[in-house]
């Protein structure tokens, strides 16, 4: 399942966790989220990124708005993934972008020593 392979994506990601604040499963790192991957009976499967340099792409994506409690000014944007154009990699790279963003730079940079 499509889900279930980007929560593997995340959590192999150094120094991933997996967390559930209010019912929502997410992965952090430091104690920080980098992805929101929603609740697990979804009606419309969707994940949350904090972009920068593909923000643009993202929020041109057909059901993407930013997302809400002002999160979405801070570059925050939510994703459907059943959406035209987002796939399995579009949506590793989100995650991988947003993880490096909210990520301390020594884990960023263990990140980039990987084969």
């Amino acid at each position: 399942m499509r889900k279930a392979d980007l929560r593997r994506f995340a959590l192999s990601l150094p120094g991933a966790a997996e967390d559930f604040p209010w019912g929502e499963r997410v992965a952090k790192v430091n104690g920080k989220v980098f992805v929101f991957l929603g609740r697990d009976r979804s009606k419309t499967p969707m994940i949350t990124v904090k972009l920068e340099e593909s923000h643009p792409h993202a929020m041109s994506i057909e059901g993407s708005e930013p997302t809400g409690y002002g999160l979405g000014r801070a570059g925050w944007v939510n994703v459907p993934l059943d959406a035209e154009g987002v796939t399995l990699d579009v949506a590793r790279d989100w995650i991988e972008e947003s993880y490096r963003i909210v990520a301390p730079k020594r884990l960023v940079k263990e990140l980039d020593v990987r084969p």
